[in-house]
């Protein structure tokens, strides 16, 4: 990769959620700040909303990372399940195995739970992530479960955070009791094009820049342009300019890196796009519309390769590869979405060119293996299969069916 020529320590623009890299805005600080009182006050929820790749999840693990240890956190990440499996999730979360127990049981389980934490001094947190592809009945459940108290005060404190369709459901009339029960609401807005400049600074200055001029300062603009603030899209665009600039043997990204990443990104400006224009209508191609979403961009009909999710030999999905990056991991925010605890909420990426596809670790806590070694990068060829956790991804290199 790139880090030599810039002389940086890691790559600074991943997609993966990494609480060192977090810039703190004016709106991100405030953002964590109604987070953070959540472990004060107990009465009601607290929601956070905000477009795909506003920083909301990598808020959330700064958040988490700097809680005190008297505080017992379930996270949630897996949000379309019926109530049933919400709570079993929950209670997952909190080191028990709930998987025959019946609703009574659980509501009892958790109860039970929750007063005992209070009792030895303890508070309890429940993070939703996610939280816009909750039903209306387990809303619902969340409600009845943050009205379990003591006779001082409610045991259960909530942070629900999701994309803006969450603040929908949320005013829909069947929730009006949980409405109510809302202290504070943020909506998570895109950075400012100042706030885009000292992101991006912020990013190189943690992987290692020293203060040295790595983007020259007529990039700021373009790169705002085509961004619009946006965190992921703004690492996406610094990632491929880098790489531009890298193919080029050059220390500096310039103004025509940016320009040629576009190009090759195959972007338009970003206030030409709306908003629906960069959402998955569909569920056929869920996890190639949502690529859409990251980059802006149009999708190109040549299929280069495949890739196979299974596990214990039975085959789950499969998703075919174009010039582009398709995102892995645990959340439904994903290109390929693997539902599994040893998996990370964005594992790995697959990135193919004309040329060939490269799987790359993002930072993810178990890692990847290809023939039994761990790896970080791997340049895939036809018939590799590369293990994340308990399911194994099978590649497909439909140019060397073409070429023989």
């Amino acid at each position: 990769m790139y880090l030599d020529l810039f002389k940086l320590h890691d790559l600074p623009f991943r997609l993966s959620p990494d609480p060192q890299y977090l810039y703190l805005s004016r709106n991100h600080s405030r953002a964590k700040a109604y987070m953070e009182s959540t472990i004060w006050f107990t009465d009601g929820f607290v929601v956070i909303t905000g477009e795909i790749g506003s920083g909301k999840t990598t808020l959330i693990e700064t958040f988490l990372r700097e809680l005190e240890q008297d505080v017992v956190v379930a996270q949630v990440n897996q949000t379309q399940v019926s109530a049933l499996e919400f709570l079993q999730s929950v209670l997952v979360q909190f080191g028990f195995q709930p998987f025959k127990m019946r609703k009574a049981e659980l509501l009892a389980t958790l109860n039970q739970f929750l007063i005992e934490q209070y009792a030895a001094g303890r508070k309890v947190l429940l993070i939703v992530d996610e939280a816009q592809n909750l039903s209306l009945r387990v809303l619902e459940e969340i409600r009845l479960l943050s009205g379990v108290e003591t006779s001082r005060e409610k045991v259960l404190r909530i942070i629900l955070a999701g994309q803006p369709e969450l603040n929908d459901k949320l005013d829909s009339r069947e929730l009006v009791q949980l409405a109510q029960r809302i202290r504070l609401r943020f909506h998570l807005t895109a950075l400012s094009q100042d706030d885009t400049q000292h992101y991006i600074l912020h990013r190189l200055e943690v992987a290692g820049a020293a203060g040295r001029e790595l983007f020259a300062p007529d990039t700021f603009p373009e790169i705002y342009r085509y961004t619009g603030g946006t965190p992921r899209l703004v690492n996406t665009l610094c990632d491929t300019a880098m790489m531009g600039a890298y193919a080029g043997d050059r220390p500096a990204v310039t103004r025509e890196d940016v320009l040629h990443a576009v190009e090759e990104l195959q972007w338009t400006e970003y206030a030409s796009r709306t908003h629906r224009e960069l959402r998955a209508p569909g569920a056929g191609e869920r996890g190639a519309e949502r690529a859409l979403e990251r980059t802006g961009s149009r999708r190109s009909d040549v299929i280069l390769a495949h890739v196979l999710l299974s596990m214990d030999g039975n085959a789950l999905s499969e998703m075919p590869l174009r010039p582009g990056r398709v995102i892995i991991g645990r959340t439904s925010d994903n290109d390929i979405q693997v539902d599994s605890r040893f998996v990370s909420r964005h594992h790995c990426q697959v990135v193919t060119t004309p040329e060939s596809s490269v799987i790359e670790d993002l930072n993810s806590t178990n890692g990847m293996t290809v023939r039994g070694k761990r790896v970080r990068r791997h340049v895939l060829a036809d018939g590799d299969v590369v293990a994340l956790g308990q399911h194994m991804l099978t590649y497909r290199d439909e140019r060397v069916a073409r070429e023989s």
